[in-house]
């Protein structure tokens, strides 16, 4: 491309906190490979943890999200209703082991010549590069990833966090990374040893660490998150909330409202909640929350992209959700079989009362979703078109949420007893897009089948 033609992309500025100690600590969010993907106000949480701490402690730090547009100039998909929507993608073969899956390839995410231009033109250049993972398939992103920026930088100290880097951490260890933290990155080893690697004696942790998040090194308007706590009390057998991050605790109301004070500000208008546990003991900060844009008559739209316990929805909080203005609602549903479930968070009587809670609060029915587990292990037809036909009746929208087999929980032996595939020994095949555990796996003919029925 003539010189004159090349993009000129905005440089990646670092933040510092009044402690600053000298390291330049990058925190990279990285491509999605995958068949498909969707933006349902996505921001990578841990990583953002991550660097508020860091920052905290007196390192300069700053952000790549390859997920997120950025640059007011790049091209984009016109974005959904309140700022969920399609990211840019391009076509790549598929990996060996997807062959005969008849279904496109693509990257996901901003084009690699942006990345690799802002990559260039940051300086200083960072000490050590921080690699976020999500979804274990999701891997081939973070390799691609990491050559990059060894190819930029080669004296900086290149570390892996994450979901990626927790569940599947021998694979991991083949790409060459200086350190794979598993777990939190708050945990005293974990601490030391990415210090450590700097050649710096730990600091202490700050105030906070773990719950606070960098939200300020996002531009954009279009949406921000909230999270008022991490972890989960519950131990549902398909979930890896407890082997990420294995306690529940909440924020200090103080911290989270100026979170969300300092997004407000901004101009940012629509706000997802990513707690695992949203209406567990809501009084410590969901409660006081709700009451404050109601009091303040602040007009935001609220979003649920993460399923909320149904058992909590009583006519307070519903009332509370309502005038505080939750737009989007999903409900963690699973199965309309109540007397064999995967937990035991959800009976018929608490169904019907929190669904009818929500419609005597004002709720209309196509603001609400719910989730039905879909491609379970030897889970029959006749059990999903039971639970779809059951959402139905209540005149709310069914949405399949096809499962992922994920490594050390409680239900992946048994995936592993009935795929077709090796779910242990290659993370790709543990992508719901390919329906690892459904007879005969993924194919158009069935998926039309199922979005059909979705429909009617």
């Amino acid at each position: 491309m003539p010189k004159a033609m090349r993009p000129k992309w905005p440089k990646i500025t670092w933040s510092s906190s009044h402690r600053k100690i000298g390291p330049y600590i990058l925190g990279i969010n990285p491509w999605i490979y995958d068949f498909a993907a969707y933006n349902l106000w996505s921001r990578p949480v841990g990583l953002l943890v991550c660097l508020d701490m860091l920052r905290e402690a007196g390192a300069n730090v700053a952000l790549l999200d390859c997920m997120d547009k950025t640059w007011q100039d790049h091209p984009w998909p016109k974005p959904h209703l309140f700022g969920k929507g399609h990211y840019p993608k391009s076509s790549l073969p598929k990996p060996f082991v997807y062959l005969n899956i008849p279904r496109k390839f693509s990257r996901y995410g901003l084009s690699y010549e942006a990345v690799k231009g802002a990559l260039q033109k940051i300086s200083p250049h960072p000490d050590l590069i921080l690699i976020t993972s999500i979804m274990t398939y999701w891997y081939p992103g973070v390799v691609a990833t990491l050559n990059l920026v060894r190819d930029i930088f080669p004296k900086a100290k290149v570390v892996l966090g994450g979901i990626y880097a927790t569940l599947c951490f021998e694979h991991a260890q083949q790409w060459g990374f200086d350190l794979i933290l598993k777990g939190p990155l708050e945990t005293p080893d974990n601490w030391s040893k990415l210090w450590e690697l700097l050649g710096i004696s730990a600091p202490s942790l700050p105030n906070g660490a773990g719950l606070k998040m960098a939200l300020d090194l996002y531009r954009g308007k279009e949406f921000s998150i909230l999270l008022g706590s991490r972890g989960c009390p519950f131990n549902c057998e398909y979930c890896a909330s407890r082997l990420l991050y294995n306690n529940f605790q909440q924020k200090e109301y103080s911290c989270f409202i100026q979170e969300f004070e300092n997004e407000f500000l901004k101009g940012v208008r629509n706000f997802a909640f990513y707690d695992d546990a949203l209406l567990v003991n809501p009084q410590k900060w969901l409660i006081p929350f709700l009451k404050y844009v109601i009091k303040n008559k602040l007009k935001i739209r609220l979003h649920t992209p993460n399923a909320m316990h149904v058992r909590y929805l009583n006519r307070d909080i519903c009332k509370l959700f309502y005038q505080a203005g939750l737009t989007t609602i999903r409900l963690g549903l699973e199965t309309a079989n109540f007397n064999s479930r995967l937990d035991k968070k959800l009976t018929k009587e608490q169904w019907e009362r929190g669904l009818s809670n929500l419609f005597n609060a004002g709720f209309k029915p196509e603001q609400i979703g719910a989730y039905i587990l879909f491609g379970l292990p030897e889970q029959t037809e006749a059990e999903i078109k039971a639970a779809i036909s059951f959402v139905k009746t209540w005149g709310i929208q069914p949405d399949l949420a096809y499962f992922t087999p994920i490594p050390h929980t409680s239900i992946f032996e048994q995936a592993k007893k009935v795929s077709p595939y090796p779910l242990s020994e290659e993370p790709l095949f543990q992508n719901n897009s390919i329906w690892p555990c459904v007879p005969g796996g993924f194919s158009w003919e069935k998926a039309s089948f199922w979005k059909s029925l979705l429909r009617l």
